[in-house]
């Protein structure tokens, strides 16, 4: 009996020795696999937009059914932009890609994303818009005809119109339910929520800046063209950007600015520069800081409005 029990001990050690060894092997497997399973049972697809703005729209329209991924956030610079390897990992993991639509950063990105993720269906949100071209110039005022379907000159900041934003989450609604056709319900009852609640945002601003129509104001950056052009008013591009321009161009905008009796300068805070400063130093307009890539959309509108209408009687910040 004793020789037997000691048989049946060895047998468990070695037996046990045997399962601690296989489980120290297979652990990292079944952990990473469970890991895998919960991503993708629990999780929810993934879409990736390139700007903040837009993942306003789209969370309106998507409600709590995706998992919105943005590339930039709202303090970053468009043209100094560069994917991170999160951004990489999130247009892999992507089922749609939502661009802005005329940003130089957007066509240098569209070859990696074919490399991580080549099946990934990429939506122009600006198609349908009636594109400006000649205002994302460097000085003077902004020009408003339309633009052709590819130019170098094409104004993108179509986000800035709520006119247009009614475009774009048209174009995103249409895209998810496509993509998604099991939520197509969810996607076109908020998209209606949404889309009514932006044509009251376009009366209600219309109707507060009709006294206003025609007049002028400056901006350094020009991201506000499509919204100037939808209610009659006409914005001074000083710059362009972070680049300095040149000392005729300034005395340019100055002279504009004067002449016809801007009062209201916006500044970009992550993107002005110095020279800026200096132009509404001798100009003396009201400066009020916005941020177009601002994620809260609305509230950056209504600044604008608020600003332009006189509403906003705010001491400027020098």
């Amino acid at each position: 009996m004793q020789f037997f029990a000691l048989c049946q001990l060895a047998f468990m050690m070695k037996f046990n020795r045997y399962v601690v060894r296989l489980m120290a092997l297979l652990l990292p497997a079944i952990v990473l696999s469970a890991c895998g399973e919960g991503r993708r049972v629990d999780s929810k697809p993934v879409v990736t937009v390139s700007l903040a703005p837009q993942k306003y729209f789209l969370d309106e329209i998507a409600g709590d059914r995706l998992d919105v991924k943005c590339l930039l956030e709202s303090g970053g610079n468009p043209e100094s932009y560069e994917p991170s390897v999160a951004n990489m990992r999130d247009l892999e993991e992507s089922i749609l890609y939502f661009r802005a639509g005329n940003m130089a950063f957007e066509d240098r990105l569209l070859e990696r994303i074919g490399e991580v993720n080549p099946s990934l269906k990429v939506v122009d949100t600006s198609a349908g818009i009636d594109l400006i071209e000649g205002a994302h110039v460097n000085g003077g005022m902004a020009h408003r005809h339309a633009a052709p379907a590819a130019s170098d000159d094409v104004d993108p900041h179509t986000w800035s119109s709520v006119k247009n934003a009614r475009v774009i989450a048209r174009n995103m609604r249409d895209a998810l339910v496509e993509a998604d056709p099991a939520g197509a319900e969810t996607y076109n009852a908020n998209y209606q929520r949404f889309d009514a609640r932006l044509d009251s945002m376009d009366r209600a601003i219309a109707e507060r800046l009709k006294p206003v129509e025609g007049e002028y104001f400056l901006v350094w950056h020009p991201s506000l063209s499509y919204f100037a052009r939808d209610y009659g008013l006409n914005q001074i591009a000083v710059g362009h950007s972070t680049k300095e321009s040149s000392i005729p161009n300034l005395q340019s905008s100055i002279d504009a600015g004067r002449k016809h009796g801007a009062k209201v300068f916006f500044f970009q805070k992550e993107m002005d520069s110095r020279q800026a400063e200096a132009v509404n130093a001798q100009i003396g307009l009201r400066r009020v800081d916005i941020n177009p890539l601002d994620a809260d959309w609305e509230a950056d509108i209504n600044k604008i409005v608020d600003a332009i209408a006189g509403a906003d009687q705010t001491p400027a910040k020098q």
